[in-house]
């Protein structure tokens, strides 16, 4: 996607289609969604569509510990690839999440293995 920090499709897609998914598969039973901010896409999406629906819906924001921007810190910079970009996205609304968790480099990489040899899960760092 071209420009995808600035492109209003990018949300729009999340819009359309994850936030659908996870409305549809949970039966509209969703109590929280934690997400990782990289382009701000997936949680504005997610976030703008859930709590249209269920104002009560949890969003929380994960970000780097090491750069730490969106919680007032400054950025700085570290291995988890997809999320902490050191600038705060302009398509992101911050109006949608809850909460900003920050998570450290050696628990990303933990619960990314764990989530692997226990659940079968193959995904990046961000995902732990």
């Amino acid at each position: 996607m071209v420009r995808q920090f600035e492109n209003e499709a990018n949300p729009e897609v999340h819009r359309r289609t994850t936030a659908e998914e996870i409305w549809r598969d949970t039966d509209g039973l969703v109590d929280a969604v934690v997400a990782g901010i990289g382009t701000g896409g997936t949680i504005t999406g997610i976030g703008q569509v859930l709590k249209s629906r269920k104002p009560e819906v949890k969003i929380f924001a994960v970000e780097p510990a090491a750069s730490p921007i969106l919680n007032g810190g400054n950025p700085g910079g570290h291995p988890i690839q997809g999320i902490g970009p050191n600038f705060i996205p302009p398509i992101l609304d911050r109006s949608v999440y809850d909460e900003v968790l920050d998570v450290s480099a050696e628990d990303a990489v933990k619960y990314a293995r764990r989530a692997a040899t226990e659940e079968g899960i193959l995904a990046g760092i961000s995902s732990g």
